[in-house]
């Protein structure tokens, strides 16, 4: 349970919050990525969804999106309808143990979804995560299913992470790492193991990442943060280059990416009851390339760029305390 905000903290919040919309109000109006057509956004209409921190496009349920919530919910998975926004499933997994954290979810080549208990509350102190692992439900509705546990560990040490993908060709599972400033990209095994730890290893330097997600082909990868996007073409298990910067929309604290079965629209979401979930056609997503003069290691560290990368920079440091003080709360909890 999380402890209620202390007077002193709230009213900063609510100043600091006040302070971002008044600042947002006078972005110039092509800094932000205008919403799709109302028939590819929606809303997610369920108030049981407080927290929803990863999205995963059905396959075999068309318009169906799977999410869940951050944290203290329980082993729950939900199946939105996007055409309504209503909940039309709720999973719950047995089997396994308390969630602690769950932050992502992604759908692997194998028809099952893979659910990342992978978030760190208590900044990276944990010694070991979890990662579920359950076959997509052939109908929709509330049903429990028995799902399977893996336990992984990092190469280089415990961290906090929000970003777990699998890739939809080779299955491999890869998670990114939430840091500011030594953001990492991890890969796992060629096939987890129920049998020992599943040791996860560093293989790309990567931004502070919420949420990342791969191209139904498995030839691009996109990773979302509070301020920015980026997509980066992948190949031989890496993302190559700078990447594309991605004109996602501003979501405050923002939380998931998916793509539509098709590949041809990325699905951002955030955190909040009645959270909305917009959708950015892919071919107006990549509306700029690769700034020149940018450190040339793969999957770097991307600058803000254009009017919305300075309004970022500019409500970046109010936004850090509300988050900060939200992980506070939550260390506290713990």
């Amino acid at each position: 349970m999380r402890l209620p905000m202390p007077s002193a903290t709230a009213s900063a919040a609510v100043a600091v919050t006040a302070a971002v919309a008044a600042a947002l109000a006078v972005l110039p109006g092509p800094a932000l990525a205008a919403e799709a057509p109302a028939a590819s956004s929606f809303t997610i209409s369920d108030p049981r969804i407080k927290e929803s921190s990863g999205l995963a496009a059905s396959r075999i349920h068309p318009g169906v999106y799977w999410t869940h919530n951050d944290s203290d919910d329980g082993p729950y998975i939900y199946a939105v309808d996007s055409a309504s926004g209503r909940t039309v499933a709720r999973v719950t997994l047995k089997g396994i143990g308390k969630p602690r954290d769950v932050e992502a979810i992604s759908l692997g080549p194998d028809g099952q979804l893979y659910v990342g208990d992978i978030g760190d509350n208590r900044n990276g102190t944990w010694d070991h995560v979890w990662i579920y692992r359950f076959p997509e439900p052939k109908q929709l509705g509330d049903v429990t299913v028995e799902a399977t546990q893996f336990t992984v560990k990092y190469a280089d040490g415990a961290r906090n992470a929000e970003a777990l993908m699998v890739h939809p060709v080779t299955g491999r599972v890869y998670i990114a790492s939430k840091d500011e400033n030594k953001g990492g990209l991890y890969e796992g095994p060629a096939e987890l193991t129920t049998g020992g730890t599943n040791v996860f290893r560093r293989v790309a330097a990567v931004p502070w990442v919420t949420d990342g997600a791969f191209s139904p082909d498995g030839t691009r990868l996109t990773l979302r943060g509070y301020f920015t996007a980026r997509t980066y073409p992948w190949k031989d298990g890496l993302p190559v280059g700078e990447g594309e910067r991605v004109d996602a929309p501003w979501q405050g604290q923002a939380e998931s990416v998916t793509y539509t079965p098709d590949g041809s629209t990325l699905m951002f979401g955030a955190e909040g009851e009645g959270s909305r979930v917009i959708a950015v056609p892919v071919a107006a997503a990549a509306s700029a390339s690769p700034q020149p003069g940018a450190p040339s290691e793969a999957g770097p560290t991307p600058e803000p760029t254009g009017s919305f990368g300075k309004g970022a920079l500019v409500l970046a440091g109010g936004l850090v305390l509300v988050f900060g003080a939200k992980r506070l709360l939550r260390r506290r909890s713990s």
